[in-house]
């Protein structure tokens, strides 16, 4: 367990229970050099504890460097809570959760994640104030889309010229809250969608909609486009899949999308683009950092420009110094948390 910390820099592990409710969580928090950490819930069944855990450290470091690149006053942190095949009270057991974070003091705020809603951040919120994402403070998802928007835009100038999207063929990966959110602003922007998802629900509407064009899921990485944009889930560009890209630069929504860091070494060499996930998909957790604080929408929507500002800012470095962006902006991150 201690090689595991030490291997992500992880601050602390909490580990809690409440027999009653039937609870069983895992709080990673990564930093708390900038402010308290902050990250989502997550509430999944895991075939193991040690899955569940390593879970929790994977997404809290991510969060740490996110929040970093955001120019937030937060750390990482990230929230398991290992779903039972049944339980009696799904309300007390998120009570019961929220008396836990309120026992760390507010080094750790928690937020709506994979299986998770407003609703359960609503139950948390009887036992803390160290929440947000309730039914109140709104769905960030909508903010996560219009960060995304903005990352694809300024990827497009860096790599195409322009960031006039009109007539671009953009494939979306995952038609979700935030894929479909993505979807609606590139349609209005002009470009020419196309869309995979398993839901064909999701893909029909798109087709209605938007005037999408459908793509087979095991066929859309293959598919000639202009710009990728991965929303769903994360791992989706790895050795074999950069292989079959014919884009001129990924920007999605999608955490971890990269196997490895060195994916984004062959990405770089295919000369494709890069832009970093936890910078594009930022918008989300700029929303529920500031809508914490009691920010106004208009200072959240302005607080959104940083994104394309800050992909143009490591896209230049990467330029200069020819590596990658993933590199470049894990750099950037590690610098303003530990000093590098």
């Amino acid at each position: 367990m201690f090689a595991i910390m030490e291997a992500a820099r992880l601050e602390a592990l909490h580990l809690a229970q409440d027999p009653v409710t039937g609870l069983k969580a895992i709080i990673a928090i990564h930093s708390t050099k900038l402010g308290p950490a902050l990250g989502g819930c997550r509430y999944l069944a895991y075939p193991d504890d040690i899955s569940a855990m390593r879970d929790a450290v994977r997404l809290a470091h991510g969060m740490s460097y996110k929040a970093a690149l955001a120019g937030l006053d937060h750390g990482g942190g990230k929230a398991v809570i290992i779903r039972p095949p049944h339980v009696d009270n799904r309300a007390a057991l998120f009570e019961a959760f929220g008396r836990v974070i309120e026992s760390l003091k507010g080094r750790y705020i928690t937020a709506v994640d994979s299986g998770t809603s407003s609703a359960d951040m609503d139950c948390i919120a009887q036992q803390t104030r160290h929440v947000t994402s309730t039914t109140s403070a709104g769905d960030p998802s909508p903010h996560t889309a219009m960060g995304v928007f903005a990352g694809i835009r300024a990827t497009a100038l860096a790599r195409l010229g322009s960031d006039d999207l009109e007539g671009l063929r953009i494939a979306v990966q995952g038609l979700g809250n935030v894929g479909y959110g993505l979807a609606e602003q590139l349609h209005a922007a002009g470009a020419e969608l196309l869309v995979s998802d398993l839901d064909g629900g999701r893909v029909r509407l798109a087709v209605e909609e938007l005037g999408a064009q459908p793509i087979a899921p095991e066929a859309l990485l293959s598919t000639p486009c202009d710009i990728l944009a991965p929303c769903g889930l994360g791992g989706v560009l790895n050795s074999h899949t950069v292989r079959q890209l014919h884009c001129a630069a990924v920007a999605g929504a999608a955490n971890n999308q990269l196997a490895s860091v060195e994916v984004a070494d062959e990405l770089e060499a295919r000369g494709i683009l890069y832009a970093p996930d936890y910078v594009v998909n930022s918008g989300g957790l700029i929303y529920v950092a500031l809508r914490h604080r009691d920010e106004s929408l208009v200072a959240i929507t302005s607080r959104m420009s940083q994104i394309g500002l800050r992909l143009t800012e490591i896209f230049a470095h990467a330029q200069a110094d020819k590596r990658s962006p993933a590199r470049v902006a894990d750099d950037l991150a590690e610098r303003l948390l530990y000093g590098n």
